[in-house]
């Protein structure tokens, strides 16, 4: 197995900045331009208000091929589709969130876990930030150390700040190896398949009430995000989950009894 570390240009392609509903065109493009200053590029719009705009292009200042090759989406989903981690920046504790990280330790895993594929570090709209839903939708959240007496941060200084911190730990010599033996973490995509999964067997069951399935869920994707599950781990339950949903199903004439001889 190569167990070369990668470079830091590399590791930092594989980190996207996603932009959730932003407002103001000058902001994308000046985020844009605090990308290519700290050697990131993929650069993940969600439902951009306007996009793409001159103000945009005007506040990149040389930074406009970040803009042309953004990929714009209509959902945070989406935006996440593929990724190993997502980190969202906050500065609100919500409910039924996972512990915060400071922005130095967030990147730092953030570019730890880059070496095994893409990860994304998201930020909210100017205004309200990020929803409830779409920081449910993170496993991980963290935080920017600012002056709690005047904590307004703009977003592309936001961004500037973790694409700081991003390079500096993809740079980093000093990052301890890989565990060995330890398995791929599972995607965005498979874990919210188990989650899902799970529901499904949840109200099948008559486990779950189908009127508040909600809270369940949540409480669901925070013990994931505190697990980190892996590939091989999240096919495991769904494989448990298969057999007890199959036998479930199964007539009760069918159904194995231990109390019986053969």
């Amino acid at each position: 197995m190569n167990t070369t570390p990668l470079p830091a240009t590399d590791l930092l392609d594989r980190i996207r900045v996603v932009l959730s509903h932003p407002s103001h065109p000058g902001n994308i493009g000046a985020a844009a331009r605090a990308m290519k200053t700290m050697g990131l590029s993929r650069l993940v719009l969600v439902n951009p208000k306007v996009f793409p705009d001159a103000q945009a292009d005007a506040m990149a200042a040389g930074a406009t091929d970040l803009l042309v090759q953004a990929e714009v989406v209509a959902s945070l989903a989406e935006a996440l589709s593929g990724t190993t981690l997502a980190m969202a920046m906050t500065a609100r504790r919500r409910e039924l969130a996972v512990p915060a990280l400071w922005a130095r330790d967030g990147a730092a895993e953030l570019a730890t876990l880059a070496a095994s594929g893409d990860v994304a570090v998201v930020f909210g709209n100017e205004t309200s930030g990020l929803s409830n839903e779409e920081l449910a939708l993170c496993r991980r959240w963290a935080m920017i150390p600012v002056n709690t007496d005047f904590s307004s941060l703009n977003l592309a200084a936001a961004v500037q700040v973790m694409c700081y911190e991003l390079r500096l730990a993809a740079i980093d010599p000093g990052k301890p190896p890989a565990i060995s033996g330890a398995g791929l973490l599972a995607s965005h995509d498979e874990v919210e398949r188990l989650i899902a999964h799970i529901e499904r067997a949840a109200l099948s069951s008559e486990f779950l009430d189908p009127a508040s399935p909600k809270r369940l869920i949540a409480r669901l994707r925070r013990m994931f995000s505190r697990a980190a599950p892996e590939k091989e781990e999240v096919n495991i339950l769904r494989g448990l989950f298969a057999a007890l949903e199959k036998a479930g199903s199964a007539p009760i004439k069918n159904r194995a009894d231990p109390g019986n001889k053969t």
